[in-house]
């Protein structure tokens, strides 16, 4: 079986639906897509996936998806510079604070998801000064209610703070890297690619600035 294939295996075994295979894959590998792997890449990503499916027999979908939210917020935080270090063991050594659990996988009870997941919430309004983050509000359209949104206007904020922007404007910007004329027609998968490439982007800049 060739190592694509594997990994093809394996993600159905773990339960992982495609948005949370995705955000998986990005937060190992750096990359959104198994072809774009090199070869090493591919059996670190097997290695990973294999820890996933072994316990996929004992965990259920909810508790996967409190995972995978988990996994996302932290590296939401460290696009946005508030988490300084995106490895597994620094987001364990949170989550053990907040929770007394010792890995993300035992993640089954709401309760506890919610410390975890809330608790870093409120680290990153705190830090960025930005209280909106994260946050629903009735009225305004669906996009400025979208967590990935807020993040990249928010990194976008800062970047012009810096004086340091990668582009004209935000709209150029999104339309050179996405080829969408519109901001609401940018997949999902597209807005964590932005979300990196400018979380990148500022920390290579604030460590200039």
């Amino acid at each position: 079986m060739s190592d694509l294939a594997a990994i093809h295996v394996l993600k159905k075994k773990a339960r992982l639906d495609d948005d949370s295979y995705r955000d998986l894959m990005a937060r190992e590998t750096g990359k959104r897509s198994a072809k774009d792997l090199t070869p090493a890449e591919r059996r670190t990503f097997i290695t990973v996936l294999n820890g996933l499916s072994g316990g996929a027999q004992t965990t259920s979908r909810t508790s996967g998806k409190y995972e995978a939210k988990l996994q996302a917020l932290w590296i939401a935080g460290y696009n946005l510079c508030v988490v300084h270090q995106r490895s597994n063991a620094a987001m364990r050594s949170f989550l053990k604070r907040q929770t007394g659990l010792d890995h993300s996988r035992f993640l089954h009870n709401e309760a506890d998801a919610l410390k975890a997941i809330e608790g870093l919430k409120v680290w990153i309004r705190r830090a960025t000064g930005n209280d909106g983050l994260f946050k629903t509000e009735q009225g305004l359209p669906r996009l400025y209610n979208d967590p990935r949104f807020q993040v990249v206007t928010h990194i976008w904020s800062e970047l012009v703070k810096l004086d340091r922007l990668p582009a004209a404007n935000l709209t150029v910007f999104l339309q050179a890297e996405t080829g969408q004329e519109w901001p609401e027609h940018i997949e999902q998968g597209q807005w964590i690619d932005l979300q990196n490439k400018l979380g990148q982007l500022l920390r290579e800049k604030g460590k200039k600035a």
